[in-house]
């Protein structure tokens, strides 16, 4: 469940990392160069994401815990993204074996 979280948290960075007009941006998905024509709903499904991602850490521990994580989380991986997202090392198919790692380490260790 936490890497279900994370990726949510990624997700939602990602998309408001892709709404900024100062960043090296690339189009390579079609959802990418609607995310980056449409900037204002962009934003709110962003933050949606980002909430959801709080409120289903908050269900499953207590909100202090929860909120550390959050942050916790939220520092790395949008330090990540912001200095691997120009260099053009995310991808979708990074993004997907990181995933699938992350959840077989969570489910099996």
């Amino acid at each position: 469940m936490i890497s279900f979280i994370a990726f949510n948290i990624f997700l939602g960075f990602y998309v408001l990392y892709n709404t900024s007009k100062k960043a090296t941006l690339s189009n390579n998905l079609q959802i990418q160069r609607w995310i980056q024509h449409n900037p204002k709903p962009s934003r709110f499904v962003g933050l949606a994401i980002l909430a959801i991602a709080y409120s289903l850490l908050i269900s499953i521990k207590a909100v202090g815990v929860s909120s550390l994580i959050y942050f916790i989380q939220l520092m790395t991986i949008g330090s990540l993204v912001v200095i691997l997202a120009p260099l053009k090392i995310i991808n979708y198919k990074v993004v997907s074996v990181l995933f699938i790692l992350a959840v077989l380490v969570e489910l099996y260790f």
